[in-house]
């Protein structure tokens, strides 16, 4: 996983839950000593699943809970500040999220290490989209948190379902 994925679920600890609880969960996770990690490093994905999973025990969540908190971090906080063109070019939370999967291989293709997650797009209806969420890394409920984040930032009232591990429907307004 690249860096900027864990820079950011760090920033977003410390911003909402302190920064003793981010290092509580290092600790908990078996690293004592915080790496130094860049935007484009590489990141081991079972350390950062490791992570994640000591960020929900130390801060008394659920998975879904930390992944709707770290989906509206990325989308409403960090993202627009950094990729304020692909929100532009956007007018719609539809809009946004049929491009995502472009936008993970334009974003990525020259970064070595880079496996972003894939998406397939099936439409049931007019309204609904079921979203395939392509990737090794099982952190679905971070899709969600994710999509919930575009929703919000669009100010379209989404409903978000996860269908199973990989697989979450999205009903537009």
């Amino acid at each position: 996983m690249k860096g900027v994925i864990v820079l950011q679920l760090k920033g977003m600890v410390i911003e909402k839950f302190g920064k003793n609880k981010w290092e509580e969960a290092l600790a908990k996770a078996g690293i004592y000593k915080e790496p130094i990690i860049t935007v484009i490093s590489n990141v081991d994905d079972n350390t950062v699943v490791a992570v994640v999973n000591s960020l929900c025990e130390v801060l008394g969540i659920s998975l879904p809970q930390l992944g709707d908190a770290f989906g509206d971090y990325w989308v409403n906080v960090y993202t627009p500040k950094i990729y304020a063109s692909f929100y532009a070019n956007a007018k719609t939370a539809k809009d946004f999220l049929l491009k995502m999967d472009d936008v993970h291989i334009a974003m990525t293709k020259n970064m070595q290490g880079a496996d972003p997650p894939r998406f397939g797009y099936e439409w049931e209806d007019g309204k609904t989209l079921i979203m395939k969420y392509i990737s090794k890394r099982g952190l679905i409920d971070f899709m969600v948190g994710l999509i919930k984040g575009v929703g919000k930032y669009y100010r379209e009232d989404l409903k978000v379902t996860k269908l199973g591990n990989d697989r979450v429907k999205i009903v537009f307004p």
